[in-house]
């Protein structure tokens, strides 16, 4: 309150005061003004980290190599390297499922491995291998990095998984008097491969017996779909997921013997595919973590003629979303690199 008193004076001795006053120094005193300098002039260089990291080794001397030893170790290490063998060995650690989480872990090792994990060549090669020649421009990316980021897609470092719960009504019991009420519950697997391909199951096993089957496409579970699908952008910038897929074709010889004694023929030989339609969504803090059910049919072709019949499901409230989960076990080996 004496402040205030003192400054309506003030106000009354010269109108224009608080325009006539040049500090020289922080009001408050205490190098709070001094130390907001300060921290506005780190921002400043976090901004550009990747910039200041290659000027700092460029004004080192040229024996310096990308990397040092924090201690003295008597074994090779890894600095000895030319940089394009430590390049391949990056592109090891992105390998063929495009784990970019492992390369983010790896650029915190020292300032050199951060600016190899920023080599515009591996960001641009994973994103050819995500949306193919939709992204030949980097327009309006500043960077190959910042298209992954920003660009929806899906993720293929683990599955996306919805639970479905509903009640059935059960037989009527001999004597009448009660009705058995079944309640079922079921789960939906989707896990998306960087090639294009996709596979589907559902089952009433929990996710925990279920997750590690699907780390390969060569699963042996009998009741899982494999199949293509594609990314769109539609003109509402909204990004679906359209997928085709089918049950692994397993030839059966027709027993003939069977219809030995019967007039009738063998049933025709049908191909089952499902088409499969889904929203990229992104929920709470996790990106692309949600995929909606907007359509799905499934398409029986039948062999002798070529014809094939269409069925439309409903989209109700037995198709729940689908939520993102990260599986480690996914990435935790490398079979081929980028």
């Amino acid at each position: 309150f004496s402040a205030i008193k003192f400054y309506r004076l003030a106000m009354q001795l010269v109108p224009d005061i608080e325009f006539k006053i040049t500090y020289t120094r922080s009001p408050d005193g205490d190098g709070v003004g001094k130390r907001c300098v300060e921290d506005n002039k780190e921002d400043d260089k976090m901004a550009d980290l990747l910039s200041d990291f290659q000027q700092q080794l460029t004004l080192q001397e040229s024996s310096v190599k990308l990397c040092q030893p924090e201690v003295d170790v008597s074994q090779t290490h890894i600095s000895v390297l030319p940089l394009e063998l430590l390049m391949y060995i990056f592109r090891w650690v992105v390998s063929s499922d495009l784990d970019l989480r492992s390369l983010e872990q790896l650029s915190l090792v020292c300032r050199g491995f951060y600016i190899c994990a920023r080599d515009p060549e591996i960001w641009h090669q994973v994103c050819l291998k995500i949306w193919g020649r939709s992204c030949n421009k980097l327009v309006p990316y500043t960077s190959w990095r910042e298209m992954f980021l920003e660009r929806p897609r899906v993720r293929f470092d683990g599955v996306y998984i919805s639970k479905t719960k509903y009640i059935r009504q059960g037989e009527q019991s001999l004597d009448g008097f009660y009705r058995a009420w079944h309640q079922v519950e079921y789960y939906r697997y989707l896990r998306f491969f960087p090639d294009g391909q996709v596979m589907m199951l559902t089952t009433p096993e929990d996710p925990q017996s279920i997750v590690p089957r699907l780390r390969t496409k060569n699963t042996r579970t009998d009741a899982i779909l494999l199949g293509h699908y594609r990314l769109s952008q539609e003109t509402d910038n909204q990004t679906k997921v359209f997928a085709v897929i089918m049950k692994k074709k397993e030839e059966k010889p027709i027993d003939y013997h069977k219809y030995r004694y019967f007039r009738r023929v063998p049933a025709q030989e049908t191909d089952h595919s499902f088409h499969v339609g889904l929203q990229l969504c992104s929920s709470g803090r996790q990106r692309f973590n949600k995929l909606v059910w907007i359509h799905h049919s499934c398409h029986i072709t039948y062999r002798s003629t070529g014809e094939t019949a269409v069925t439309a499901f409903d989209i109700d409230k037995m198709y729940t979303p689908l939520f993102f989960a990260r599986v480690k076990s996914f990435t935790a080996f490398s079979e081929k690199p980028l």
